[in-house]
């Protein structure tokens, strides 16, 4: 059963360091607490932002972002089985590689 609202307090702190979680909503920064938690969250994060939006609606929100590390895009594209071709990110990938890659 998905919950009426999204408790941004009962993820973890290190994910939103630099924000101010009084001023971030989930309907307003939708996309943005989505690349957090991929990219920096832990299991318990995961679950709790599956159980609210489910994998159907995170996988759409993926899609269009531009920018998405390597193990973040291969998690979300196995969960959600939809090819990486299918998210902008792996279609637009700097042609040179980073420095520190891993």
């Amino acid at each position: 059963m998905k919950p009426a609202t999204f408790d941004l307090k009962v993820l973890s702190p290190h994910l939103f360091w630099d924000v101010d979680l009084q001023l971030l909503t989930f309907d307003d920064n939708k996309k943005f607490i989505v690349k957090r938690i991929l990219e920096y969250g832990f299991l318990s994060d995961w679950i709790q932002l599956n159980q609210y939006i489910g994998i159907d609606e995170i996988a759409d929100l993926v899609s269009d972002f531009k920018d998405l590390d390597y193990k973040s895009l291969s998690f979300i594209s196995t969960i959600s089985k939809r090819p990486k071709e299918k998210f902008k990110c792996y279609i637009t990938q700097q042609s040179t590689v980073k420095h520190w890659n891993f």
